[in-house]
């Protein structure tokens, strides 16, 4: 199977805008979702609908809604998995300068300036937030010219001012973007994301990448600041804080289907990862409506 290369992605807005804005409400085929970056920030909403989250070295799953900043060249991979009836993904795609190289510049546009470089690790906003910004998001595409770029200001301030938000790569650990090592990163995201409810060796993986072992685990941990068994472990236990909220399985059920094979490991793993237990974190589902 080729792989689909991620290098710079090209983005084009349409002609007379200085912003891309694409709103879709059918389910998108995630199958063909590919590792990538671009220049242009990226501000997603998805207003009903379930999905895995990938933007650098953040892995979480989210249900109901979302609301994602994305900062230039921030690597990330596709978000909703399913769309319900009345859902929509909304994506606005921007320069930082997309009103000029001076406008940004002003002391009126400080505290945007200052969203945009915190948008360089990632940023996820609060329900508070979504639910005042969210149907501004949606209703964008009801305007054109200057006052869909009004709106949008109008959004960019409330982000830019509102407290409720989390840095999603709190970390500082920043991965690396040239072309050649996007590729093998994504190599590597797309063969675990097929085969981590199965064993992979690391001799498995590095020849994927054309690497010895010993190389491969100083790339791996140089570029995205951990190991390979921790993705590998990121990646079950997210798979299973989706099971937890969209099946009936039982919590051993969940731990062998995501490839764990030891009950007690997988306690550890998701308890270390997402700082609660598999059974507390389904009643807390079960209480908590976004």
């Amino acid at each position: 199977m080729k792989i689909k290369k991620p290098t710079l992605k090209k983005l084009s807005p349409s002609f007379g805008s200085s912003i891309l804005v694409k709103q879709h409400t059918e389910k998108l085929d995630r199958n063909n979702a590919f590792w990538h970056f671009h220049p242009e920030l990226e501000l997603v909403y998805v207003n009903k609908g379930q999905g895995k989250t990938h933007i650098g070295n953040h892995l979480s799953y989210f249900y109901n809604s979302q609301l994602i900043l994305i900062g230039a060249n921030l690597p990330h991979n596709g978000f909703a998995d399913r769309l319900t009836a009345t859902g929509t993904e909304t994506t606005i795609q921007f320069v930082s300068e997309f009103l000029g190289n001076d406008f940004i510049k002003i002391p009126e546009m400080s505290h945007v300036a200052a969203l945009f470089d915190r948008a360089k690790k990632g940023i996820k906003f609060g329900l508070e937030t979504k639910t005042i910004v969210g149907h501004k998001i949606n209703k964008i595409t009801n305007y054109h010219g200057l006052n869909r770029v009004i709106k949008f200001l109008e959004i960019l301030n409330h982000l830019a001012t509102t407290p409720d938000y989390t840095i999603l790569n709190a970390d500082g650990v920043a991965l690396e973007t040239n072309p050649q090592d996007s590729n093998k990163i994504n190599i590597i995201y797309k063969y675990v994301n097929a085969h981590f409810q199965q064993h992979i060796t690391l001799d498995e993986i590095a020849n994927k990448v054309n690497m010895t072992i010993p190389a491969f685990c100083r790339y791996f941990k140089k570029t995205t600041g951990k190991t390979f068994t921790q993705l590998v472990n990121e990646y079950r236990v997210v798979h299973a804080t989706k099971l937890l909220n969209e099946s009936q399985l039982s919590i051993t059920d969940i731990c062998f289907n995501c490839g764990f094979n030891n009950f007690s490991h997988f306690n550890k793993q998701f308890n270390e990862i997402t700082g609660k237990s598999a059974s507390n974190y389904r009643k807390e589902i079960k209480h908590f409506i976004q």
